[in-house]
């Protein structure tokens, strides 16, 4: 009993260092090597992606904070309750 206890072990051991002997086999061939260049790429795009969507995130908040603090968010006065400099009622050259 003792035997085949031993014999199953070394049959499982045997067979999981095979599997992981295997894997870095195929991570040294041009193909896994190629994989794994796609990972990492891939990877950095989407890092690079999500900084970006951060950016914008933040840029945005921030303009609406100054937006805020400078009173450039409140509406636009309606042009006829805005008299400019040089515009004396009647009519101007602009409109002759």
């Amino acid at each position: 009993m003792r035997r085949l206890f031993w014999l199953a072990m070394g049959i499982t051991i045997g067979a999981l260092v095979v599997r992981k002997l295997s894997a870095a086999a195929e991570k040294m061939t041009p193909a896994g090597i190629g994989a794994s260049i796609a990972d990492g790429l891939r990877d950095l795009a989407d890092a690079i992606g999500d900084f970006g969507a951060d950016v914008r995130e933040a840029m945005t908040e921030r303009e609406q904070e100054l937006r805020a603090g400078t009173g450039l968010d409140a509406p636009l006065p309606d042009p006829s309750q805005v008299e400019f400099p040089g515009r004396r009622g009647g009519a101007h050259a602009a409109d002759l």
